[in-house]
């Protein structure tokens, strides 16, 4: 049984909204890399269909995907079977975002009414 969140509580299920995001699953993918192909593995994994952004990094992985798709179905699908098996990919750890929270859209919320003053 699906939990109800109530809308008051800041959830946005997506429901009559204009946003595509609202209905976009986003995935954090941290994937560790053969040192020697980084630079080619992050290319193949940026050119997958569902892959908006790919961060080379310092720490304990490699890369950092950002994964957005439009069911937890093609999550399944994208990440075992297309990113797993670029060339250069060792491991993969998934994280689901529940929800965004942005700078940007912060500081418009503090500049709604300011030109009215």
């Amino acid at each position: 049984m699906a939990a109800a969140f109530p809308a008051d509580e800041g959830y946005d299920r997506g429901e009559g909204s204009n946003r595509e995001e609202a209905t976009l699953i986003t995935a954090i993918v941290l994937i560790h890399a053969a040192t020697d192909t980084i630079p080619e593995t992050a290319q193949a994994i940026a050119d997958i269909d569902g892959v908006s952004e790919v961060y080379s990094c310092a720490g304990d992985v490699d890369l950092i995907a950002i994964v957005r798709v439009g069911a937890h179905e093609e999550l399944a699908d994208l990440i075992p079977a297309r990113i797993g098996k670029v060339p250069g990919v060792l491991d993969t750890d998934t994280h689901i975002a529940f929800r965004s929270y942005s700078s940007a859209d912060t500081q418009s919320a503090f500049d709604i009414g300011i030109d009215g003053d």
